[in-house]
This record gives C-alpha cells, structure tokens and sequence, in this order.
C-alpha cells in the first residue's frame, strides 16, 4: 500500500507524537485487478526481457509460500504467485511513505517485485500483483539496484512482495554485501509465509514490515481464498520475532531509524471492524511491546473503480462482496484506534484522516530496474 500520514502514538492517551509519511505494498488505484486472467496470462503486457535468474536458486517443487504448488519453477512452470522462472521487478526507488522509523527524509530504498502469492480480492497493487509491468532481471542487476540505492542515500533496502522470489533475494543480497552493501534489510510481505522461509531468511532480513490481514479463516477465504492465513501468519510472525528480535533504532540527521524489529500492519476493511479488533488483541496479546503496530484506514474500492470502468471480473467479485465497494468510516477508524488504547497498545502507528483519498500510488514505471 502506498499512503498518506502516519502519526506515531506514544501513549494509549491518544496524544500524537512524530508525524510521518509512509507507503506498503498492498494498495494500487488503477483498476486493475490482482488474479484477473487476461493480466496473468497475457505475458506480452509486461515489459519482460530475455534475463532469467539462475536456475540453481529456483525450487524444482516450490513451497515458497504456503500455497505450496509444487511447480517446477526452473523449468519454468508458473506458480500460483504468477511467477515462472524470471524475477520480475516494477521498481527500485527511494520511498518516502513507510512508518517514519523506515523512510525518515531520506527515503526507504524500495524494490518493488511483481507477482504475488495470495492475491487478494481487493487487491490495491493489483497491476504489479497480477503481473502485468515489471522487467526480468539476473540476480546481479538486483544486487547492483541495493548498491544503488545506497549510494543514493537510502536508510535501508525494502524488499516488497518478495516471498515468492525469497532464495534468489538472499543470494542476491550476499553479493550485494560482497560489494558493500551495509544498509538494514526490509522483508514488506504479506505475512503469508512458512516458518521455513522466515528461519531460512535469518542471516539476511534485519526488519519485517508484516501485514496481519485477519483473524477470520472466512473472511481470509472470502477475499484471499486463504483460510489457513490467520494460523499461517501468526506462526510466521513468530518465527520474525524470534528472528529479528525487539525493536533497535539509531539516529540518522537527527530522526530515530529502525535497525532491527518487527512492524505489523493491518489495514482495517468495510464492515471488518469487529475482525481488525481481533487482530489488534491477537497481536498484542501475542507480542506486546516486542513489535511495532501501525493500523490503517486507508483501504481504497478499486473494484468499484474498476467496475464502473467495465471490468467484467470486478463486476463479478462485487455482485459476491459489494461491501468492498463502500469506503471505510473515519467513525470505524476512530472506534478500532480506541480499542487499541483500551488494550494498553503503545507506541504504535496511525494514519491521519483522508488516508484514502489521498493515497499515493508509485508509478510502476521500471523506474530504477
């Protein structure tokens, strides 16, 4: 998602410290859908050159992710991410509208991979989820993007999206590392991973950026088609705690830069506000202060957008989930940021109102790739 201001609580007293921009990888307004075949299966519509990644890093039966298809990926078979045996990025850029621990005023040094393992109905980053921009690049230009990225003044290396791609990031970062890369290691994910993935990223990741979409295997079904999303993500948010351990910070020009530590984002849906209140216990009750909260109101109806615009498959997924087409209220936002003070949560991330309207989409441009 890319969004508008976060503001950082310091107390359960609702008194507003730091105030900040950031942005994730989950939010896209362009009316394009995550999982609409004509975008997956239509590979003329990405920018695609001939660089493929070196096989030897690819799975011959992928279990990446917690789909866990199967599929020869070195042969070039496609997941259920979309992904076959090239790694695709849409953008490496510095960007200004993570949790201001991460983006600061110098900007996060952002990788933005396309494809994605779970697809969510109302996906907002629908164009790079499906597929359908984003240029195949070998393991060394990925290493040289970090470097890059660095050199021009980055606070970490964001990786967005990458579960699906995650034993060639790790190779690649250790050639980057090779070179002098120094800077933290971001994992931006879904938190649709296996603890498998997580331990295998312990002597590369620094940081998970997380999402905790749910706590209801319905609602995960009905929009992710993934029941098993709340006992996968929370066994996998464990793994990132045990892994990158509480909260670390130094100071860059002046401003507290996250070094280590967990963030969980939850972006609270239409009608959802009785689930986003089981995440926020869930969470809490689980981690405490070993994590970072940051909870969002900036979920946009692009189905609606797209719907209106003609798309049969938006059509289709509204007339099965027409809540998806509302905006969700400043009052539900308001009521779900009160729970979390009656919880005791402090220290945590909120966004100001009008995230939505306001939310700002990077252009998918190759920008950097």
């Amino acid at each position: 998602m890319s969004a508008k201001a976060f503001q950082k609580l310091d107390s359960g007293n609702g008194e507003a410290g730091v105030v900040g921009c950031r942005g994730n990888d989950h939010l896209a307004g362009d009316g394009h859908l995550a999982g609409d075949d004509s975008l997956a299966a239509d590979n003329s519509l990405a920018a695609v050159d001939s660089l493929t990644a070196d096989d030897s890093f690819l799975p011959t039966e992928c279990e990446m992710c917690p789909r866990r298809c199967g599929v020869n990926r070195q042969a070039g078979e496609r997941g259920e991410c979309g992904a076959d045996d090239a790694v695709l990025v849409a953008r490496a850029a510095l960007h200004f509208w993570e949790e201001p621990p991460l983006s600061g005023e110098a900007g996060s040094g952002t990788i933005f991979f396309s494809h994605c393992p779970l697809h969510c109905a109302y996906c907002q980053n629908a164009v790079i989820a499906a597929g359908a921009t984003g240029s195949a690049v070998s393991l060394d230009r990925i290493a040289q993007m970090c470097l890059e990225l660095q050199e021009q003044g980055a606070l970490n290396i964001n990786f967005v999206t990458p579960t699906h791609y995650a034993s060639l990031i790790r190779e690649a970062v250790r050639r980057a590392k090779e070179r002098g890369l120094t800077l933290p290691i971001v994992w931006n994910t879904s938190g649709y991973e296996t603890v498998e993935a997580i331990r295998e990223n312990a002597s590369v990741v620094d940081i998970y950026l997380t999402d905790f979409k749910y706590a209801s295997s319905e609602l995960a079904a009905r929009y992710s088609h993934a029941p098993d999303y709340p006992e996968v993500a929370l066994a996998a948010l464990k793994e990132m705690v045990a892994r990158a351990g509480a909260p670390e910070y130094d100071e860059v020009d002046g401003e507290p830069r996250l070094l280590r530590g967990v963030v969980v984002r939850h972006l609270l849906l239409p009608g959802a506000l009785e689930d986003s209140r089981r995440v926020v216990s869930l969470v809490h009750g689980h981690f405490g202060s070993a994590v970072r909260l940051s909870l969002m109101n900036q979920y946009t109806p692009v189905l609606a957008e797209a719907a209106r615009a003609g798309n049969a498959r938006a059509q289709r997924l509204l007339a099965r989930m027409p809540e998806l087409a509302r905006r969700v209220s400043d009052d539900d936002y308001e009521r779900l940021l009160d729970y979390a003070d009656e919880l005791g949560v402090q220290d945590y991330f909120w966004q100001e109102g009008g995230a939505a309207e306001e939310s700002f989409i990077p252009p998918f441009d190759l920008t950097g790739v």
